[in-house]
């Protein structure tokens, strides 16, 4: 029975089939995919052998289930044999994501000689003189740590570290790709914020920093701030930062397109997590006095019971000026923007049409956001969202890679706000004023230019902010 689901790469399959090697079985088997709603991305042919012929056919499936039904359909072709069935997402994670590769030739004694024993010790005396060497001697210099607890993975929650090592090799492979940064995901099997800062704090002299990665809140807060603080290497949680960093980029431009001025503008951010928190501290810095932040039980206010979150107090004393209360529902009346960093569908067509005029969405909940842009259409001036097949996809990896890289090259002890704010204007910087529009106000992940811009900008930042201990013009780790 056909489905109306979108086929979608992430749920592709490789069926192996044999039929006979005559004119009219591929157009049969390609009729029974498209019956069934799959996509065929592409068809291999492995072997002919006496009349019978083996090919691979790739099929995109909108689920799993759509998936099974193909292949039984498949299956009941008279005259059609599947040798086998591979999910390609499985097949792309068989063995994990990363290796190790050295950088150092090894094919002769005087190579070992060198990389090893006797000449490493020369080395290594040389960083024991001087430990900041070690950012020029060994792997630090361009490598950090992606470490998780596992306890609040994308938009699976808490799965624990071993399930969670799939996405922190993803993001290591993302470091790589977009900055040129070497990333290693170190996986803890703890959930104990002073143990988690003291993992930190011992595998330090191992990285150039450390990205903190789906840990939720409000331990994530305690954890960043107080490694930040101590450690001599950049601290920085991905969640909060990454997240508001590219929604500042998305703001600056998307002020353009609708002539708002951020000191006129309410702002309410649905969500009060790690990246509620974030995204409303750059936003204030940015400019924006009025925003308001909600959670589960409506606006957070001064006066209002948070509990001993402390976060939620901090957002209580710095937000919210004029004390509004109630529901999103409420407080939503005569807003210019709206945040969403919650759920799926906790806003509707109605509760946008109260917002002021040419309001801005950037609903950012995935894979269903909290207001999906069919709903928006007509109202808003400015839609973003956090998924790939619509206009503006806000996207942390338009920022981590080349804030990283710019560390890196300068050997920075921290990401300060300057930097981050250095990298948000980068990012808005990509989209021209001529190319700039209501569906064009982010550039996309795979414009190789953001981290470029994004790392140069930072390093600036870093020097300028006398947390960089190396002056450095550029960087020689992009391709």
């Amino acid at each position: 029975m056909p489905t109306e689901l979108t086929p979608s790469a992430q749920y592709a399959i490789t069926v192996r089939l044999e039929c006979a090697h005559k004119p009219g079985w591929i157009a049969k088997i390609t009729a029974v995919v498209a019956e069934h709603g799959g996509a065929i991305r592409g068809i291999d042919l492995v072997d002919i052998d006496r009349g019978v012929s083996l090919r691979d056919y790739t099929v995109e499936c909108a689920s799993t289930d759509q998936a099974r039904e193909i292949v039984a359909a498949l299956k009941k072709i008279k005259g059609v044999k599947i040798d086998n069935v591979t999910d390609d997402t499985f097949r792309m994670h068989r063995g994990g994501k990363l290796e190790i590769t050295p950088t150092a030739p090894l094919q002769t004694r005087a190579d070992l000689s060198m990389a090893y024993t006797p000449g490493v010790a020369r080395i290594c005396m040389a960083i024991h003189e001087q430990p900041l060497a070690s950012f020029n001697l060994t792997i630090r210099h361009n490598c950090i740590a992606v470490i998780s607890d596992g306890s609040a993975v994308l938009g699976l929650g808490d799965i624990g570290p071993a399930a969670a090592m799939p996405v922190m090799e993803g993001k290591a492979i993302l470091f790589k790709e977009f900055g040129g940064v070497d990333a290693f995901p170190l996986c803890i099997d703890t959930k104990d914020p002073d143990k988690i800062m003291d993992f930190c704090r011992m595998v330090a002299p191992t990285f150039g920093g450390i990205n903190l990665e789906d840990i939720s809140a409000p331990r994530c807060f305690e954890i960043e701030r107080t490694l930040k603080r101590e450690l001599e290497i950049p601290v920085f949680h991905d969640d909060q930062h990454g997240t508001a960093i590219v929604v500042l980029a998305a703001v600056i431009n998307a002020l353009k397109v609708t002539g708002k001025t951020p000191a006129n503008m309410k702002v309410v951010v649905l969500g009060a997590g790690a990246a509620g928190v974030a995204c409303t501290q750059i936003l204030l810095e940015f400019g924006i006095p009025n925003i308001i932040v909600c959670d589960r039980k409506g606006a957070i206010a001064k006066g209002r019971d948070v509990g001993d979150n402390q976060a939620k107090q901090w957002l209580a004393e710095n937000t919210n000026p004029n004390r509004e209360g109630g529901s999103i529902k409420k407080v939503l009346a005569g807003a210019d923007m709206l945040l969403g960093l919650s759920g799926p569908g906790l806003v509707d067509r109605d509760d946008l049409k109260t917002m002021n005029k040419d309001p801005m969405v950037f609903a950012m909940s995935n894979p269903t956001p909290e207001v999906m842009p069919e709903e928006a259409e007509g109202i808003v001036a400015v839609m973003a969202t956090g998924r790939s097949d619509y206009p503006n996809q806000i996207n942390n990896v338009l920022a981590f890679p080349g804030i990283f890289r710019g560390a890196l090259d300068t050997h920075a002890r921290d990401i300060n706000e300057p930097m981050k704010q250095a990298a948000a204007h980068a990012i808005a910087s990509i989209v021209s004023d001529h190319q700039l529009s209501p569906d064009y106000i982010i550039p996309g992940i795979f414009d190789r230019r953001v981290s470029r811009e994004v790392a140069s900008h930072v390093a600036k930042a870093a020097r300028e902010t006398g947390v960089a201990r190396r002056i450095t013009q550029g960087s020689s780790h992009f391709v």
